[in-house]
């Protein structure tokens, strides 16, 4: 892969490019996040992005130390207390916590982990994070309103993420473990990614950007050209995510 801190600053430019030009009355739309507005899409953002830059990420301690707690509650939570700041305020509070994260990230000394959701992470795979959250949440903001996002060559970091945590998300599903082997096409159309082993018994493959955006429950299987061959592929795209619980 580039260098994923790279990476991280240009898919926030290419959101910024997006957001900038928006006129108030987009801000306060409906996002394709449920219950959320344009605006509250972008606070949770910048939520997220604030707890990076803050003594919390070197505490050692995940965010969600409650079993019953879920992120997707803390997250809503967090919007509904600072719901009603303005689209310039929003927007001038995202833009100095996100564009501080590259270097926050890549400024962690060797063997570093840094606290989030469920568990620790390395700066590097937390930035992966930070690219499919970003990335996902622009679907949100750029569908419904009708305004182009194009998926770029950074949706390798998206697929892989995707793939690693399979494990996880298997283990969230109460499904038992099983290696699965995946061959997407790049957005160019023309690059092949590849993650795992290519003899694993279960196979997926066709477009990396159907495949993202499965795992990031913008589409189900169904509504994709991907092909699940063996046993458990098929359990493997329902239950693939890129995102923490």
């Amino acid at each position: 892969m580039t260098d994923v801190f790279d990476d991280l600053a240009a898919e926030y430019r290419q959101l910024d490019a997006v957001l900038d030009p928006l006129t108030a009355d987009q801000w306060s739309r409906p996002s394709a996040a449920a219950g959320w507005t344009v605006s509250d899409a972008v606070l949770h953002l910048t939520q997220s992005e604030e707890v990076i830059n803050s003594p919390f990420i070197n505490a050692g301690e995940p965010r969600l130390a409650a079993a019953e707690a879920t992120m997707d509650g803390l997250a809503a939570e967090m919007v509904a207390a600072e719901r009603g700041m303005s689209p310039a305020d929003v927007l001038a509070r995202w833009r100095k916590a996100a564009f501080a994260t590259p270097g926050t990230l890549r400024a962690c000394p060797p063997g570093t982990r840094l606290s989030w959701v469920r568990t620790s992470l390395s700066p590097k795979t937390l930035a992966t994070t930070r690219i499919a959250e970003h990335w996902a949440h622009a679907q949100d903001i750029t569908v419904p309103l009708g305004l182009p996002y194009p998926d770029t060559a950074r949706l390798r970091h998206v697929a892989w993420l995707a793939h690693r945590t399979l494990p996880y998300a298997f283990a969230l599903a109460g499904i038992a473990d099983a290696p699965v082997f995946c061959e997407l096409t790049a957005p160019d159309g023309i690059t092949r990614w590849t993650f795992g082993d290519p003899a694993a018994p279960a196979r997926i493959t066709g477009s990396a950007a159907e495949f993202c955006r499965v795992g990031a429950r913008r589409l189900t299987p169904e509504q994709t050209g991907l092909i699940a061959e063996g046993a458990h592929a098929a359990d493997a795209l329902r239950v693939v995510r890129n995102y923490a619980a």
